[in-house]
């Protein structure tokens, strides 16, 4: 055999050994006790739609690598403690139902695929918590929708009224109900406790009053025994006797005191049912008296409840609305402070740029002066000469005299007239130029001053003569 054949079969016996371990490997058993959930590449449903998942219990299955994965759902039942605790019955009461329930994953084909959807990767913790919202719910709907003499005398419709409606529910996540077990039932108002007393004492006085009534059939048949047994005693005796007188006289005493027996037999009997239903109205009303007292204390306990819940209602519904009042005036200050920040923002944006602006336009003035800066501001002031000149002449412009009167007597310097003296004192009062531009730390070029020529006269006119003040 050559060697190139020997190699082409070692290669082709390696595949084939290769092959045969990834079945065997990719080939799962399923235990009893778990559902194996087979996911990824599953194939389509009826309707030509991709599977989410292949669903299997007991059997095995080959799982394709890459393609295909796959994880266990436990079987193991889950005990779930639900202690139900102010559930409202259908006649206003609260009541506590303490009870246990079992639930475990369910295997019919539907549900088992809802539970592979629900549950596949959760934690047995986390499935324990979502079943018991779910008969959280249901259980608080039954109660609801009972009496609570329903709930307290026919078990077996609360237990198939809670399995319908918590099984149905458990289905739709993959569960399945296995036993439900409800234990003693209480409400905060006492009406089963009541109930049960008032069943009691019913259960007491019917017993009594069967008592009384054998009591009394006794001793009627002893009397009349006894009255059975003097009367042949008697005629033994009369015919005893002998003698007609003596048997007559003693027939006649018989009879007197037969009548007597009876007479305190029926005296007896008598007063002994008398008494018997005196004791049975007795109790009848004793009991009766309990039950209208359990009456009104559960009316009691139905109006306060309508009560306390009607005002709990109003107080939740102020709360709340109190609560989105103060929300929308928080939103609103926090609006109108956005917007002020805002505006404040933009003025300051405004004014920083008018001042980047302004000394931009000063670094160029001083630029052109050469860089001095004394140069620069007398420019300045120079372009503001204007301005300065129109506010001092607006100093005396809207100056309102009407008249002034004067008497002038001559008598100023040199013989000067005291008017002239006056006006020119009041036009020295303004402020040259010159001085103006001084307090400003800057001096006018000597062109506008003027030096080196006379400063012309003062030429001062006389004001008209005034009139003569009226006395």
């Amino acid at each position: 055999m050559q060697p190139s054949t020997i190699i082409l079969i070692a290669v082709v016996a390696v595949l084939l050994f290769s092959m045969l371990l990834v079945i065997l490997t990719r080939y799962h058993r399923c235990p009893s006790d778990k559902v194996m959930v087979i996911y990824g590449k599953v194939g389509t449903d009826n309707d030509g739609s991709n599977r989410s998942s292949r669903c299997i219990h007991g059997g095995a299955a080959f799982v394709w690598p890459v393609i295909q994965a796959y994880q266990y759902l436990d079987l193991t039942p889950i005990s779930i403690n639900v202690d139900l605790t102010n559930a409202l019955s259908h006649q206003n009461i609260r009541v506590d139902v303490p009870s246990r329930f079992t639930v475990g994953v369910s295997t019919e084909p539907g549900v088992m695929q809802n539970a592979a959807e629900r549950l596949l990767g959760l934690k047995l913790n986390e499935i324990q918590e979502l079943a018991k919202d779910i008969i959280f719910g249901q259980l608080r709907l039954v109660i609801a929708t009972m009496d609570i003499e329903e709930i307290n005398t026919d078990r077996d419709k609360l237990l198939a009224a809670v399995s319908h409606n918590v099984e149905t529910e458990l289905k739709k996540i993959g569960l399945r109900l296995i036993n439900v077990n409800i234990t003693d039932i209480t409400d905060e108002s006492g009406y089963i406790e009541a109930l049960g007393k008032e069943a009691a004492a019913k259960a007491i006085n019917d017993a009594k009053k069967s008592v009384a009534e054998k009591n009394r059939d006794g001793a009627v048949g002893e009397a009349q025994a006894v009255r059975d047994q003097r009367i042949s005693v008697a005629e033994a005796n009369a015919s005893a006797v002998g003698g007609e007188n003596e048997s007559k006289a003693s027939i006649a005493e018989s009879d007197a005191t037969l009548r007597e027996k009876q007479a305190e037999a029926l005296r007896r009997a008598t007063a002994a049912e008398k008494i018997a239903e005196a004791k049975a109205l007795e109790e009848a009303y004793a009991a009766e008296k309990i039950a209208e007292d359990a009456r009104a204390a559960r009316e009691m306990a139905t109006q306060q409840a309508n009560i306390i819940v009607n005002a709990e209602i109003e107080k939740q519904r102020l709360e709340l609305e109190a609560e989105a009042q103060a929300e929308q005036v928080r939103r609103k200050a926090r609006g109108d402070a956005d917007a002020i920040f805002a505006t404040q923002e933009a003025q300051a944006r405004g004014i920083q740029a008018i001042l980047e602006k302004q000394a931009e336009g000063f670094s160029k003035v001083v630029e052109a002066a050469g860089g001095d800066v004394n140069a620069a501001i007398q420019l300045m002031l120079v372009d503001k000469i204007e301005d300065l000149v129109k506010i001092q002449v607006e100093a005396i412009k809207n100056l309102q005299i009407d008249k002034v009167t004067v008497w002038d007597s001559m008598g100023g310097k040199d013989g000067s007239p005291t008017t002239a003296n006056f006006l020119s004192g009041m036009l020295k009062s303004i402020p040259p130029l010159q001085d103006t531009f001084r307090m400003a730390g800057v001096n006018l070029p000597d062109f506008l001053v003027g030096k080196g020529e006379p400063a012309p006269p003062t030429v001062t006119e006389a004001a008209p003569p005034s009139e003569a003040p009226q006395p």
